[in-house]
């Protein structure tokens, strides 16, 4: 007898471990991955799926905050206050970069050494039009 209430607690604990952690993960992927993209165009994104967008950390101050480029993001639920009937809010925390596409002597951002820094620069590069002569 103290078997199977043993078995029968073990699953119904799995059961709800299971559940919670189902009810995270699908939350976490509802929100669009924004990584790489302009301030902007991600903020956009993210308010249209319902979360509100906080800047946890920036990086740089070479170019406006709408140009900055989102380096990392996570999701979380912040609880209502207590004792209140307000509901949990969703929130996405993001990093964002806003330094130069490529370093100079008077401002930062990525070394020319770097994938992003070469990149960069060989945009720049081709949208340059070359003289004529």
């Amino acid at each position: 007898m103290n078997r199977t209430v043993l078995i029968s607690t073990s699953v119904t604990a799995t059961g709800v471990v299971m559940a919670i952690f189902g009810s995270v993960v699908a939350h976490a992927a509802s929100q669009p991955n924004v990584v790489g993209q302009k301030y902007s165009d991600a903020a956009s994104q993210l308010s249209t799926a319902g979360a509100s967008v906080v800047v946890s950390t920036t990086v740089g101050d070479s170019v406006a905050r709408p140009n900055c480029i989102v380096t990392r993001q996570e999701s979380r639920t912040e609880a209502p206050p207590e004792n209140t009937s307000a509901s949990p809010v969703s929130q996405v925390l993001i990093s964002l970069n806003c330094g130069a596409p490529v370093a100079s002597a008077t401002s930062s951002g990525n070394s020319l050494a770097s994938p992003g820094g070469r990149a960069a620069a060989a945009a720049a590069a081709s949208a340059t039009p070359a003289p004529s002569g």
